[in-house]
């Protein structure tokens, strides 16, 4: 069967240090590339670590039904899945991995079923969070208030997944995420 694993968190929980992690350990898994409209950050590569979109581009793409989901984060900044890209995968046989925000989390559940993990990563605390997102210096003052509150509100969403994993000592998060993984994929 095809499966999925779909990892959500708010902003600066560590969820992108585990799934880079758990490709690393779990070869079997491919990480599944999500499509974009906000600006690069950084050295990320287009193809690789987005696809980065025009808002325009990604408007016809939702016309046209190529996404198992998408959302708009914020005015103009969009997310989405391509079916085309979870296709791939499975074509390559291969368990696609997600990266994505806990509504994007939440709907690759229900579209999924049985057939993904959900894994929710919690931040120790708000304040925790506050403090990596401005260590991390890639948002400025404004930017890191709004992921703040945001943040605040994802973790009201942890119940709706299948696993939740407090990143609170990183090895600690590391051992849980390959343990509930194991699992997943040996059932």
């Amino acid at each position: 069967m095809n499966k999925v694993i779909i990892f959500s968190a708010p902003s600066g929980s560590g969820k992108t240090t585990l799934v880079k992690h758990c490709l690393q350990q779990f070869p079997q898994l491919q990480f599944s590339v999500s499509a974009t409209t906000r600006a690069l950050r950084g050295e990320e590569i287009h193809g690789k670590d987005y696809f980065f979109l025009s808002v325009e581009a990604f408007k016809k793409l939702i016309s046209e039904n190529a996404f198992v989901e998408y959302e708009e984060v914020y005015h103009d900044k969009f997310y989405g899945t391509l079916k085309s890209e979870v296709e791939r995968i499975w074509k390559s046989g291969k368990t696609v991995i997600f990266d994505v925000d806990v509504k994007g989390g939440i709907a690759l559940k229900k579209y999924f079923g049985d057939k993904a993990l959900s894994v929710f990563i919690m931040p120790p605390s708000v304040e925790e969070l506050e403090r990596r997102l401005v260590s991390r210096a890639t948002d400025d003052p404004e930017t890191i208030k709004t992921r703040v509150a945001k943040a605040s509100e994802e973790m009201t969403y942890k119940d709706q997944f299948d696993a939740i994993i407090v990143n609170n000592d990183l090895d600690e998060a590391k051992n849980t995420t390959e343990n509930i993984l194991k699992n997943f994929l040996h059932s």
